[in-house]
């Protein structure tokens, strides 16, 4: 049983209306201590799958105290070990593949997946290089190794969460920083074009600029799986490699293509690269949603409802547009 420690540190004067309404909760334990002359700190430990319903309700509460502040831990170890009710655990396993982190915490890891830093720029950099280098020598393990250390995975999921929330600042920021994360690579690619010839006899590159059908259902896989190991926060480094496999190699061969000025061969591993971003952001979209991932203010649930469906409806709409396209172009 995963355990959270939530601490509280909250005016004397609300501490007692605070415990009140503590008891409504499931919680497996609380403590109180005075923390200063004008803080208590109330301890309360929960379980993984409850924290989220308590934080709604102290983030409610901080709107109308602004002196209310609430941390969140994860305990790794608790003694006396907690001995499950046998019908607790028959619920607990019926229902363990929807066990997910708080929206507070995945909140947290979002924004800064967001932002443009100078670690990610140098990921960026380098991967590119790495991923025209493997493309240029036909090498799978080389092309791999970049997409290992692409973080393209970040943005496009803060992107998609965003959409799920409503968080339109949030949206405008993961939206810079995914135009970025390809534009870096797009750069350095179309420098490798146009120094060097097209590598027209790499399998790498070639796969990249043939499209079909079945690519769609990679991205599409590609987005769930990266999403709901963000939701789970499971390692995020081996489908982090998935989503760059439908991201960085397209964008290095389209960038080789521009370098070397073949601007009709460029189409179709842009077509490529717009197929696995509207399919990867559809999925996430869909795993944040069928997640429960919401606000809890009624504003901002609105807000949020409308931004979803919005979403839902224009990267289906992009998809629908991109099938049609690949249609023709295959048969």
């Amino acid at each position: 049983m995963e355990l959270q420690l939530v601490e509280v540190y909250i005016p004397e004067e609300a501490l007692e209306d605070l415990q009140e309404k503590l008891e409504g909760f499931p919680i497996i334990s609380h403590w109180h201590f005075k923390e200063s002359e004008q803080y208590e700190l109330v301890r309360i430990l929960v379980k993984k799958t409850s924290s989220e319903e308590i934080l709604n309700f102290l983030e409610q509460n901080a709107k109308y105290n602004d002196k209310l502040k609430a941390l969140l831990f994860t305990v790794q170890t608790y003694i006396p070990r907690i001995i499950e009710e046998e019908e607790e655990k028959k619920e607990q396993n019926t229902k363990a593949e929807m066990i997910r982190a708080s929206r507070h915490e995945l909140y947290t890891v979002v924004h800064s997946s967001s932002e443009i830093t100078r670690s990610f720029t140098w990921f960026l950099f380098l991967s590119a290089i790495v991923a025209a280098a493997g493309i240029i020598k036909n090498s799978p393990a080389i092309v791999i190794g970049a997409m290992v250390i692409a973080p393209l995975m970040g943005p496009y999921t803060s992107a998609a969460f965003a959409s799920v929330l409503g968080d339109y600042k949030l949206m405008r920021q993961s939206a810079i920083t995914s135009l970025y994360g390809l534009s870096v690579p797009l750069v350095i690619s179309a420098l490798f074009g146009f120094f060097f010839q097209l590598p027209i006899n790499s399998n790498e590159f070639l796969a990249r600029t043939n499209i079909e059908f079945i690519d769609i259902a990679v991205a599409l896989a590609s987005g769930a799986a990266g999403a709901l190991s963000f939701v789970k926060r499971m390692s995020e480094a081996l489908v982090g490699v998935m989503v760059s496999v439908a991201l960085l190699p397209p964008t290095v061969v389209f960038g080789m293509m521009l370098g070397s000025g073949e601007w009709s061969a460029a189409l179709t591993p842009l077509l490529l690269l717009l197929v696995n971003i509207s399919s990867i952001l559809l999925s996430a979209i869909l795993v944040f949603w069928l997640s429960g991932i919401k606000p809890v203010n009624w504003k901002e649930i609105q807000v949020a409802n409308t931004s979803r469906k919005f979403a839902l409806l224009f990267v289906s709409f992009i998809i629908l547009i991109l099938f049609v396209v690949i249609y023709f172009i295959s048969f």
